[in-house]
Formats: structure tokens, sequence, C-alpha cells
């Protein structure tokens, strides 16, 4: 990893100090289930503790969020564009000169990632985990997912990689594969998944 390289900033918001004024609830309802999704997952998070956190009342939550699965889907659709786009597909892209280049970047992102101490792993694997393929919940993780491929898929066609749909498919195990073990504590699963990610681009470069 490029010790140059910026490290980017948490996809995780600072917790919510809760202010008065109806106009921002919807943001510190959003802030506040960010927080608390990302680090313990859906089904540990209770609605209870979501409105007294935020600071905003019963009925102006259930305004805002008819039930506790559209908020999570709110959620999902944050963490998408704070962290696939924002913390690791821009920083990607930021930190290589080429498309190939930019694929690789990506587990000096995690590298880095996995090293802060507010490292909470992957959403969308620990949504789909928890709440199964079937579910909605569950379904839209399986979505996001495929977004992220499709990113992977985006890189590989820019760098005139063959079969970039395999390609990708096969890139994103080893994305998610390194991200369950940093969970488990292996602080060098980015280098490794980078270094077989090197050999899947020349694999693919024929």
């Amino acid at each position: 990893m490029n010790p140059e390289a910026k490290v980017p900033p948490s996809p995780v918001p600072a917790p919510v100090v809760a202010t008065g004024g109806h106009a921002n609830s919807v943001d510190r309802i959003m802030a506040v289930a960010y927080e608390l999704f990302s680090r313990r997952g859906v089904r540990d998070v209770g609605v209870n503790e979501l409105i007294e956190r935020s600071g905003v009342a019963k009925a102006t939550f259930y305004r805002q969020f008819p039930s506790k699965d559209s908020l999570v889907l709110a959620f999902l659709e944050r963490r998408d564009r704070q962290w696939t786009v924002d913390a690791i597909v821009s920083e990607a892209r930021r930190r290589g000169s080429t498309p190939a280049d930019q694929l690789l970047a990506i587990f000096d992102v995690f590298g880095d990632w996995f090293l802060r101490e507010d490292f909470e792993a992957c959403s969308f694997i620990n949504v789909l985990l928890e709440m199964g393929p079937a579910h909605p919940l569950g379904q839209a993780s399986i979505d996001y997912l495929a977004k992220i491929r499709g990113h992977v898929q985006a890189l590989a066609e820019e760098a005139g990689l063959q079969r970039p749909e395999e390609f990708a498919r096969s890139w994103h195990i080893l994305m998610k594969g390194s991200i369950i073990s940093a969970t488990e504590g292996d602080m060098q699963a980015a280098k490794r998944a980078q270094q077989m990610a090197g050999w899947l681009i020349e694999h693919h470069r024929g």
C-alpha cells in the first residue's frame, strides 16, 4: 500500500447530538440509524433506541419512516452512496493511474479501512446474512452487492479485460472474502487479496 495515499474518511458518521426542530428530523434519524445499523446490524437495533438516540417524537419517527424496514432500506441506499461510491470506488479511482491500477487500488483502500478502529465490515453482507435472501432487506442487499460488481465490471471494461462480467464476479469474491477475513482479525487480508487480484487480472488479459 502506498504510504503517501490519503486514508479515506470513515463512511460511518460521528454520533449525533439531537437538536430541536422538525426540519432536520429525517437527517437526525438517518444519522443515528447509519451509525447503529452499520456497527451492530439490523436485528439488534430497536425502534425505541432509534427514537431515543435521534431525539424525535415517536409520531415524528413513524411519519417519516412507517416501519423499521423502511428505515433500513434508506440506510442501505445511503450506505451505497457513502461507502461503495464515495469511500471505496471514488478513492480507488483517485489512487490508480490506469483502470487496472484502480482495480488493484480497491485493496489498498480496503487495507487502510481494515486498520481503522471504526472498521465495521460490509453492511450489505451483514444484512443479507441476518435477514436471508428471501426477505426484502436481504434482496435489497443482494441488489446493492450487484451494484458493486457493476462498478468493478466497468473498470474491467475500461481496462480491456476479457469476459468482464465473469471477472467482476470473481473479483467480488476477493473483495467479500477479504472483508470477512479482516473481521476475523487478519490485518493482511487486503494484501493477500490484492496478490490474487493481480493474478486474476492477468488471467483475463488474454
